[in-house]
């Protein structure tokens, strides 16, 4: 079996380089060739926003004879104006199978802080308008942001990405991974699918092993018109991660792969270029810096570094189960040692290098990690860790929250209470507390800094507020994640009503030390809104994913002054 090197991966996410047309202000008004007879059925999309550029992205559907293989060209326009009585720039780009069709179009020379429009043409047919926005430079007093992750399409319809698009002139969205799933029919979250309509087609049934498979998993999400209205409304910034390749990718292997499903390195070089196809991304540039993490200054206000804490450099992950004995009994000196390890890593070294030279060189009034994992210590009762996989967690869950409940209302509790209450673990190792040295290592970087850090995370389909500390108990800054777009929460995992749910969310806040509030049960998206002297992240959600007619239910909102403000 042939072994894919990093080198060979390397290779094919720059393979994508290559599909990229480049615009400047001196090819303002070429001259295209005549375009082809195409359909734009996956819509429009902008992405990776700078100051003087943006990317502009369309898939054609070639309507042409089987045997018809060379290029197909379609013709390109920016406009001051969402009508194109300005249009200010227009250009002509080829596509062919070797790209799946999809189109990109780096449009530089741009004014900053400014509001495009855009499309594409064939020769009978022209796609959706598309809205766009550069990146400012200064003097910017109010940047509003929307954050999404996980969207499982046999789960349902991709309302929460509706609603974002009807709701505000977003500055960018963030979408911080598993954009797509692997899964395939009978898979994870698809118990509704064909109930609903939203079941996989008979092409793409399967596993995602393949480049065929994945590419039309891409097309299947890009059909959702929720999907397509967002991506038409604002530039996209995002990142992968684990399901873009297979569940709980590492740098070597996935927990959802297999030996019998072929070479890993192959799969994962397979979703890499399918991802910078499908996606409004500037695909690496050069052996010197070819990976997805990066930059984006908006002005004096945000600096906002985008993180991989997926695929590049993270170590494969701890499993709590292998702690527990047959008995139940938990292993806390073999776990303690393990997660003390210093070699541990979820960024790798050269990422965690870059991250820290970009801290410490950034000057926006406020620093944002933009990434997929919760950073926030989430810590739970050993014992309520253990019922968990008993399977009978419920009633003890609720026994802890009274007992850290009275303890913070100044209640005596005998020693053993409080050693339930200290025998503490982390919930979820696939998570930063997986990684709490390397952790520690970048919160003493960061408050070193004194800079004013925001993390956003995904991943865990719940919304969660976490105050980040460090292991002194010092703050170092602000966690806010988002809920999913439509893939199950903790309210299924654990079989809760929406009661339950709802009580177990304002347990948790209690039970856990640093966290300010969550989310279990609900679908959804968060909006964040960074002022000059605070940030603010509201949570929105929808009332319905089974069906296309749906309605806002729920919105929850916090304020966090800027330090010393």
């Amino acid at each position: 079996m042939t072994q894919f090197t990093r080198r060979n991966f390397i290779k094919a996410a720059l393979a994508a380089t290559g599909g990229v047309a480049v615009s400047t202000p001196l090819q303002a008004m070429t001259r295209p060739q005549l375009p082809s007879e195409v359909a734009f059925a996956h819509g429009v999309a902008s992405g990776d926003p700078l100051q003087d550029a943006v990317i502009l992205w369309t898939r054609v559907t070639p309507r042409q004879t089987a045997a018809t293989t060379g290029p197909t060209r379609v013709t390109w326009e920016l406009a001051r104006d969402p009508e194109f009585t300005d249009t200010i720039r227009r250009g002509g780009a080829e596509t062919d199978l070797a790209r799946d069709y999809t189109v990109k179009i780096d449009v530089q020379g741009l004014q900053p802080n400014t509001t495009y429009y855009y499309r594409f043409v064939g020769a009978s047919e022209q796609s959706p308008v598309g809205r766009t926005k550069t990146l400012p430079e200064a003097g910017v007093e109010q940047l509003k942001l929307a954050v999404f992750s996980c969207s499982n399409y046999p789960a349902g319809y991709f309302n929460v990405y509706q609603l974002a698009a009807g709701a505000d002139d977003w500055d960018a969205v963030l979408h911080l991974g598993d954009y797509i799933y692997e899964y395939g029919a009978g898979g994870y979250a698809t118990e509704q699918s064909a109930e609903i309509g939203r079941a996989l087609p008979e092409d793409n049934r399967g596993e995602l092993l393949s480049l065929t498979d994945y590419r039309r998993r891409y097309a299947l999400y890009r059909s959702d018109a929720g999907l397509q209205a967002l991506h038409a409304a604002a530039p996209f910034i995002a990142v992968w991660d684990d399901h873009e390749i297979s569940n709980d990718t590492w740098k070597a292997g996935a927990q959802n792969h297999s030996e019998d499903e072929g070479d890993f390195f192959a799969r994962r070089v397979a979703a890499v270029q399918a991802y910078y196809e499908w996606l409004p991304i500037r695909p690496p540039m050069g052996e010197r810096n070819p990976q997805i993490y990066r930059s984006f200054s908006f002005g004096d206000l945000l600096d906002l570094h985008m993180l991989d804490t997926r695929v590049i450099g993270r170590d494969q992950q701890l499993d709590f189960a292998s702690y527990i004995d047959s008995d139940g009994n938990f292993d806390g000196e073999g776990f303690t040692s393990a997660m003390s390890d210093p070699s541990r890593s979820l960024l790798g070294k050269p990422q965690l290098q870059w991250l820290q030279e970009a801290l410490t060189a950034s000057s926006g009034r406020w620093q944002m990690l933009g990434q997929q994992v919760l950073m926030g210590r989430m810590h739970l009762p050993v014992e309520m860790m253990t019922s968990f996989y008993r399977g009978d967690s419920q009633d003890l869950t609720a026994e802890l929250i009274g007992l850290k409940a009275a303890s913070l209302q100044g209640e005596p509790l005998s020693d053993s209470q409080r050693a339930r209450l200290q025998q503490v673990v982390p919930y979820n190792l696939d998570a930063w507390d997986g990684y709490a040295v390397e952790r520690e290592a970048l919160y003493r970087h960061i408050n070193s800094l004194n800079k004013n850090l925001v993390v956003v995370a995904g991943d865990t389909h719940n919304a969660w507020y976490s105050h980040l500390k460090d292991a002194k108990g010092e703050m170092v800054g602000l966690e806010f994640a988002t809920p999913s777009v439509t893939s199950p929460g903790m309210e299924t995992y654990l079989k809760l009503n929406e009661k339950s749910a709802t009580e177990l969310a304002a347990g948790m806040a209690v039970l856990v030390d640093d966290l300010q509030y969550c989310n279990l049960h609900q679908r959804g998206y968060m909006a964040l809104t960074f002022r000059r002297d605070s940030v603010q992240a509201e949570w929105m959600y929808v009332d319905n994913i089974d069906s296309t007619e749906f309605a806002e239910v729920a919105r929850h909102s916090v304020t966090h002054s800027l330090r010393g403000s």
